[in-house]
């Protein structure tokens, strides 16, 4: 494995797995071969059920597709075991960290956090472009993604 971090599992949560939670999956698999870090997994989820079984919004698709970044999900939603098979769990905003931590099972090893805090920006929510009529909040959701992307890996080091 290159240096750098250890490998870890890390899932991302937004509230319809089509829009946030995989685009923050497909940017942090980008920059973890960008950089070079073999052995980690990481998947998105759902706090609902709507959209389980789909891939993920057209527009998320074509913001990944202009910045050459492969994305090929299919919306899952949260499960009690995702709080014991992976390391990190990562909200896109305050209301997602409410909706993980009260699905939660009483015992756990995961660590829930707002992905958020990790951009230099300090712009801690990812918000989310589902209702937007153009492509410009995916475009934003890609960038906030790429930097918390960034500042995580940076922090483990």
């Amino acid at each position: 494995m290159a240096s750098g971090a250890d490998a870890k599992k890390v899932l991302f949560i937004c509230l319809g797995n089509i829009c946030r939670s995989p685009t923050a999956e497909a940017v942090l698999n980008h920059v973890l071969k960008q950089r070079g870090y073999e052995g980690w997994e990481v998947d998105s989820g759902a706090i609902g059920s709507w959209h389980v079984g789909l891939g993920p919004d057209r527009r998320a698709v074509n913001v990944m597709k202009r910045h050459n970044i492969p994305m090929d999900h299919k919306a899952r939603q949260l499960t009690k075991e995702d709080f014991n098979q992976f390391d990190y769990i990562f909200g896109m905003d305050h209301e997602n960290i409410s909706d993980i931590k009260a699905r939660a099972p009483k015992t756990y090893t995961a660590k829930i956090e707002l992905f958020g805090s990790y951009d230099p920006k300090k712009e801690l929510i990812i918000r989310d472009p589902y209702y937007d009529d153009d492509d410009k909040g995916f475009e934003k959701c890609y960038e906030q993604c790429l930097r918390c992307s960034e500042g995580f890996l940076d922090s483990l080091k």
